[in-house]
């Protein structure tokens, strides 16, 4: 288990966020792909932010709350965003994981986002190769 990474694990499937972007937007590609937040880049995959559901609720409610029209992800996203490196293992990242930690983490090589990791996807390989528990491949799939 010890021999385990994030890069065994993560998402590169997802594209991040562009800066720029509007927040209706954001807010598809989340329901879209079943995540509670997602990194921010600009045009050379550098990570610029964080953005989550709760960022783009608060923000919908007070641009609503005052019709100030659709906002964009740079006034609501999360400008120093935690991130971890391809080649952390997952026991390291398992043991950060907690309450009022996040829930997805920009996995960046080089300056550059490459992927994506999830709880979801650290508690599915957990389990799977810890405690014996085959999972379906839509479970795995739902990170």
């Amino acid at each position: 288990m010890s021999a385990l990474r994030v890069s065994d694990v993560m998402s590169n499937h997802i594209a991040p966020i562009r800066r720029g972007t509007s927040l209706s937007d954001v807010v598809k590609t989340l329901l879209e792909h079943h995540v509670s937040g997602l990194p921010v880049v600009d045009e050379n995959r550098h990570l610029l932010g964080f953005v989550s559901e709760q960022d783009c609720i608060h923000a919908l409610l007070v641009s609503n709350y005052h019709c100030e029209g659709d906002p964009i992800v740079d006034d609501v996203m999360f400008r120093e965003p935690l991130s971890v490196a391809p080649g952390t293992a997952i026991v390291d990242l398992a043991q950060k994981l907690g309450s009022g930690k996040p829930k997805v983490y920009p996995v960046v090589e080089h300056e550059k986002l490459i992927g994506i990791v999830t709880r979801t996807a650290v508690l599915a390989e957990l389990a799977r190769i810890g405690c014996g528990v085959e999972l379906s491949k839509r479970a795995r799939a739902d990170d």
